[in-house]
């Protein structure tokens, strides 16, 4: 009997997890408990998961490298897109809620505030990863190009959290928390790093990953 293919079973698994936060706050929306602050508490939610997904789909690579288990870069586009759903909905509450579209007032809050032009830029350099995601794009860009529009990712990860620190202002331990996080996934892509890697299993086809780098 063939044995079920771990990375299979894990997908189906890995979107319902990352839909539950979405889910919890629609849910806390539904009965009323978002607090005293609903547009804080929804912004504050969906931008923290963005961020979260963002790091996660950069440990893919470092855990590639420690583990040698080169079947888990299959799961890195869709931890990659849900980033992108999160910063979607992150920058859309801010759209909704606090300009009410209004297109003029934004353009002033992204020149006016350090913390909403790193953050708005962050979101639009999101956008051309999450559309070049699938194989598709991959093959029509061609791989080098391609990992080089990738690289982006580094430019947002590090503008993400000057959002975040700017943001918080004073409360700073998370921000530079997630900093640390975002520092040493980065440091572990260097040269001396490459010598802790085993050789890695066997993939049946090369699966491009969306918002990070396929190295």
């Amino acid at each position: 009997m063939r044995r079920a293919d771990p990375i299979s079973v894990a997908k189906p698994l890995l979107f319902a997890a990352g839909l539950l936060p979405a889910g919890w706050l629609a849910y806390r929306a539904l009965i009323g408990r978002l607090g005293v602050n609903p547009v804080e508490t929804i912004e504050h939610h969906t931008g923290d998961w963005a961020l979260y997904f963002l790091l996660i789909t950069l440990a893919i690579t470092p855990l590639r490298r420690l583990t040698g288990y080169g079947a888990i870069v299959r799961l890195r586009r869709m931890l990659g897109l849900f980033c992108f759903f999160y910063a979607t909905l992150h920058f859309s509450a801010w759209l909704v809620f606090d300009h009410f579209f209004d297109v003029m007032e934004m353009a002033k809050d992204v020149r006016k505030r350090p913390y909403v032009t790193v953050g708005f830029s962050a979101f639009v350099l999101l956008i051309p990863l999450a559309l070049t995601s699938t194989n598709g794009m991959v093959k029509r860009l061609g791989a080098a190009r391609w990992k080089r529009l990738h690289s982006l990712v580094y430019v947002i990860g590090t503008l993400v959290i000057l959002h975040y620190l700017w943001l918080v202002k004073k409360d700073t331990y998370y921000p530079i928390l997630y900093g640390v996080i975002l520092v040493a996934l980065l440091a572990l892509r260097a040269p001396v790093f490459q010598r802790l890697r085993r050789k890695p299993a066997p993939v049946a086809a090369a699966v491009p990953a969306a918002v990070t780098l396929g190295d």
